[in-house]
């Protein structure tokens, strides 16, 4: 009986060093760019196991730079690994990779927020919304100045289901500051309960993977890293348009520190405040005087649904922005006085994810 045949596990051939790459290169982190090397490839072997099997997978590299996580992505076996990269420097260091495994990579060198991924891979990838994920993957070990914006884009893909996630449930394995990580995992009533915990969470199932310190980076970051993986939810907590869920989360967050009717009430113009306000927060069942830190993401389901209500009973509801009003205010009363001067109106929100 003859043996069977076994299949042997793409490595990829001896290369030189991350460290020697970027000596090679003359290569240098960038300050303002966020850029922060990660060499130790028993650490970049561990954040792509997050990620699961990527045997014969098709992956997303973001930002590889001198490429510790692209050498891991490719000796877990990715049969396509595309890469996007902003800065021109990286790129030669990246073709050597591309050389070492023939076939197996494809490099861009573009900014990630503007590239089309819904047109990156082939179709026969895809999966209907409610089926298994894709054998699709986005990988990064991110800039700390990119990282929630970016974020920010992809759950709003997620929510209409475009960009990398044409192809269905495109998981994301990904790095952020670990105070964003905290943010992202927070559960009700935490202290890093933010806008940022409800986005994710009402789109994805949101997993903490593991904490990576700072002195594993060269240069060294002031904080620690955390590593997190999305997985795209197949019926979103929340049925509403993402904008309309963004501005309902974003305008209760605004007033962290207050009851969570403060933020309800600027949903509205001055005129009609306490009374719609009143009516969203009765209809929907939610205790005016509680925190926004201690609102579920059903209790913001039910808000967004009413909200949602009233904007279809009153026009131009869903453009109002109280911010905007403020600002003219404001700016009227420092014109009368003879002064032109733009400020927030002495207004006490903390506009951040």
């Amino acid at each position: 009986m003859a043996a069977s045949s076994k299949i042997v596990p793409f490595r990829l051939p001896p290369l030189p060093t991350i460290r020697e790459i970027i000596k090679l290169y003359k290569l240098r982190a960038e300050k303002q760019l966020s850029q922060n090397f990660l060499l130790d490839l028993r650490l970049t072997d561990k954040i792509v196991r997050q990620a699961g099997s990527l045997r014969d997978a098709h992956v997303c590299e973001v930002g590889p730079g001198p490429g510790g996580l692209t050498r891991s992505i490719l000796n877990a076996g990715a049969a396509d690994l595309l890469l996007v990269e902003k800065d021109n420097r990286f790129i030669p260091g990246l073709k050597l990779l591309s050389e070492a495994a023939p076939g197996k990579v494809r490099i861009v060198q573009g900014d990630i927020l503007t590239y089309r991924m819904d047109r990156a891979f082939p179709n026969v990838l895809n999966k209907e919304w409610e089926d298994d994920p894709p054998d699709l993957h986005i990988i990064g070990n991110l800039p700390f100045n990119v990282s929630t914006p970016l974020l920010v884009n992809w759950l709003e893909n997620i929510s209409n289901r475009t960009g990398p996630f044409v192809y269905g449930r495109t998981r994301l394995t990904l790095t952020f500051q670990k105070e964003v990580a905290e943010r992202l995992t927070a559960s009700t009533s935490s202290r890093q309960r933010s806008r940022l915990s409800i986005m994710a969470q009402y789109l994805c199932t949101v997993k903490s993977c593991f904490t990576i310190p700072g002195r594993a980076f060269i240069p060294k970051p002031e904080v620690d890293v955390g590593v997190v993986h999305f997985t795209p939810l197949a019926q979103p907590q929340i049925q509403q348009p993402f904008k309309l869920v963004e501005k309902v989360v974003r305008n209760v967050f605004q007033f962290r520190r207050k009851h969570c009717h403060k933020g309800i009430e600027m949903l509205f113009p001055e005129a009609q405040r306490l009374e719609l306000a009143g009516q969203m927060m009765c209809e929907a069942d939610v205790d005016p005087t509680r925190r926004p830190t201690e609102l579920k993401i059903a209790d913001f389901k039910a808000l967004a649904d009413v909200y949602s209500r009233l904007c279809s009973e009153y026009q131009n509801l869903l453009t109002y922005d109280f911010r905007e009003e403020l600002r003219l205010k404001h700016l009227h009363r420092k014109t009368r006085q003879g002064v032109v001067e733009e400020s927030n109106g002495g207004a006490e929100w903390v506009d951040e994810y």
